[in-house]
């Protein structure tokens, strides 16, 4: 039980930060491309790698600090499902090759900031 409630705090957490970035990028980048999603992603891929170095090496024993973290404030924060349906939206106005663009974009620099965030956090420490 005490796991589901570091979940359900971390997941208001994150999902409250998705939304704050949501509103950020679109008043900096307009709203002709779903800016947001994609740096929520890439951002929230890069914190998964920092996150899970340091539980591997100091926290490893403590479940609650990681479904706090991971499941919880992570996984509100990222947006797989906003994605696919941005996706969705790219084509259904047209726009194939944005949509291309996007899901290549969001793949390939959420996949390397994963190892980027678990590769810096070994030579800082």
């Amino acid at each position: 039980m005490a796991g589901l409630l570091w979940v359900a705090l971390g997941g208001a957490i994150g999902s409250a930060a998705r939304h704050g970035v949501n509103i950020g990028s679109e008043r900096l980048l307009g709203n002709g491309f779903p800016w947001g999603t994609i740096i929520v992603n890439v951002a929230g891929s890069f914190l998964m790698g920092l996150i899970m170095a340091i539980l591997s090496r100091k926290l490893a024993d403590s479940e609650n600090a990681q479904l706090f973290l991971t499941t919880g404030i992570l996984g509100g924060f990222t947006t797989f499902s906003a994605f696919s349906l941005d996706v969705f939206n790219l084509v259904q106005r047209g726009g194939n090759g944005s949509a291309m663009a996007y899901v290549l974009a969001s793949v390939l620099l959420s996949i390397m900031a994963v190892f980027s965030g678990f590769a810096a956090l070994r030579v800082l420490a």
